[in-house]
């Protein structure tokens, strides 16, 4: 009797030790905050915004985290801002020609143009493609109520954010009190994107004469054939002059998108389009307004190619830029030594729901 109540112990203990060990809970670490200053780089110009009516805090920059990746902000409640602007694509919707907006009723609706890479967006005059918004607090007034994209608008955004308990907490942490207002939503957003810098790239380290910045030899000369054929239009240290050119790209037939004209009704306006900050442009492919260059390579393609849309086109590309095959190949080089990783990979900007 002793032998099999022992045995029967040994079995028992046995059993148990071999139980599945219970599912732990996994507890999500917050993302960081921390060096939320305004930065401008040594031999940068001054920012067009300087926080100076919205003064940086962690709550706030949290809350315009938030509201960056809240699906709430479009009508079907699918839709983010950062569903077309992600981290991985240096905020840019990489492999999309235009942006994917709401589904209603059961079909879903796509914009008529690209979404651009997001960063340094303190130095703009204007934004969008057609510089339609000319404040960084207005500009996701244009993809919010857009037709094609969110499809909202403000009142019914206001109602259903009042109506969470998540932004009653964060409004509450962001302004002392729970008061949802667009002003409000505006500026904590203006805080999340004024803050995307980028200017760690291997070229900004090269001109900082840096270790990491090591130019090869094809990346060198690729930078004198971008100083000497590009830089008019991209100028450094943003690599664009925030005009409005046409430079030659034939409309697309499937938007018959006008560009500036449609803001100015100018006809001298027509097919103009703002150029485009080349930093990071390794990863905000396809390319141009519309999308419709889908490598880095069929760009140059097409400013080499004499055939383009000269209604309006830029004086400064009349004639094809005169580059081999072998100066395409130095120059998409050097383009790509203006990625930069750090912004990539930096936690503060992450989708805090993941």
């Amino acid at each position: 009797m002793v032998k099999n109540s022992i045995f029967c112990f040994f079995i028992l203990c046995l059993l148990i030790s071999c139980k599945v060990d219970p599912q732990i809970p996994k507890i999500k670490a917050p993302l960081p905050v921390n060096n939320l200053t305004q930065t401008v780089p040594a031999g940068w110009p001054q920012p067009k915004y300087t926080f100076e009516k919205n003064p940086i805090t962690e709550n706030c920059f949290i809350l315009g985290r938030y509201l960056f990746y809240e699906t709430l902000l479009s009508k079907d409640n699918t839709i983010s801002c950062g569903s077309c602007h992600l981290n991985s694509g240096a905020f840019s919707n990489p492999g999309h020609d235009v942006s994917h907006g709401v589904v209603l009723d059961g079909i879903e609706r796509q914009g008529t143009r690209n979404s651009p890479g997001l960063s340094n967006l303190a130095w703009y005059p204007s934004f969008m493609h057609d510089g339609s918004a000319l404040h960084i607090e207005s500009q996701p007034l244009g993809p919010l109520t857009n037709t094609l994209e969110m499809a909202e608008d403000l009142g019914s955004v206001i109602v259903k954010l009042q109506a969470t308990k998540k932004y009653d907490t964060l409004f509450l942490k962001a302004y002392g009190d729970n008061k949802v207002t667009s002003e409000r939503m505006m500026k904590s957003i203006a805080q999340f994107m004024g803050l995307l810098y980028s200017y760690n790239s291997k070229f900004d380290h090269y001109k900082r004469k840096e270790k990491k910045g090591d130019m090869s030899e094809a990346e060198l000369r690729g930078y004198t054939l971008f100083q000497a054929n590009c830089n008019s239009c991209h100028e450094e240290p943003l690599f664009t002059d925030f005009e409005f050119r046409n430079n030659g790209l034939a409309m697309n037939p499937k938007y018959k998108d006008a560009g500036r004209e449609h803001i100015t009704s100018d006809p001298a306006d027509r097919y103009k389009f703002k150029t485009p900050s080349l930093r990071n442009v390794e990863l905000t492919f396809p390319y141009m307004h519309d999308g419709t260059l889908g490598s880095l390579e069929e760009c140059l393609d097409h400013y080499t190619n004499a055939k383009k849309n000269t209604t309006n086109l830029d004086p400064l590309l009349k004639d094809p830029l005169p580059l081999s095959a072998q100066d395409k190949k130095d120059l998409v080089s050097f383009l790509k030594t203006l990625t930069d990783y750090s912004l990539i990979i930096d936690q503060r900007f992450a989708d805090p729901n993941y």
